[in-house]
């Protein structure tokens, strides 16, 4: 049985293994300004029901995740952050170049983009799972980042259907780790925060900014 179901109701995140924020639209040397491109809701479910079609397994991660979680879409994306078990990535690939996403930058099979042709982009974080459920996740720097059990049984919905992702917990666990957080982060937190009563760590608090904060002594990971 599909996972997807729909209902009658209805983290800019950074590059792998780098720890730097996505780029977005900005001016040229033209003083042109680019255009971001925007992934719609309808084409990520499209997304994802080619792979839920092939049996693999997605969670939704960074600010799609987030929305998910909401229940609507409270800002544009251009990209999705997804993670799946690394035994899926040859297929996953397979799959998504068929719609056009072709490998952008990265490290196979653990952390790498696939972009297509209109600039939006598929940032995989491919786990194996341990014993206890856990994630673990292979970083571009050869250190291991731990999702843990709990965080795989978050559920969402993208336009009235249903779908995998980080549970609201790990979100803030995610966001809290390996890069100082944006207005961006900021927000989505704060979204989380009201909606599931959730106790933010200061580094995800504003006033932390002027604190200082916000860049903890913690393990870095490939933020999404």
């Amino acid at each position: 049985m599909s996972y997807f179901a729909v209902f009658p109701h209805e983290r800019c995140g950074a590059r792998p293994g780098t720890g730097q924020r996505k780029a977005r639209g900005c001016p040229g040397d033209d003083q042109q300004m680019t255009i971001t491109p925007e992934m719609p809701g309808s084409t990520l479910i499209e997304l994802l029901r080619l792979l839920d079609e092939e049996a693999i397994t997605v969670w939704l991660d960074g600010g799609w995740g987030v929305d998910a979680l909401l229940g609507h879409q409270t800002r544009p994306h251009r990209d999705v952050d997804v993670i799946m078990q690394v035994a899926d990535v040859p297929n996953a690939r397979r799959l998504l170049a068929s719609r056009g996403f072709a490998f952008k930058e990265g490290s196979l099979p653990t952390s790498f983009v696939l972009a297509d042709s209109a600039r939006l982009e598929v940032d995989v974080h491919a786990v194996t799972f341990d014993e206890n459920g856990n994630g673990i996740y292979r970083m571009q720097n050869g250190e291991d980042w731990i999702y843990p059990a709990e965080g795989f049984g978050g559920s969402g919905t993208v336009n009235g259907v249903t779908v995998r992702c980080l549970s609201p917990t790990t979100q803030v666990l995610c966001h809290a780790h390996g890069y100082d957080p944006t207005e961006q982060d900021f927000r989505d937190m704060e979204l989380l925060q009201e909606r599931f009563g959730l106790e933010l760590p200061p580094q995800l608090k504003r006033e932390a900014e002027n604190r200082g904060d916000a860049n903890v002594d913690t393990p870095r990971r490939d933020p999404s």
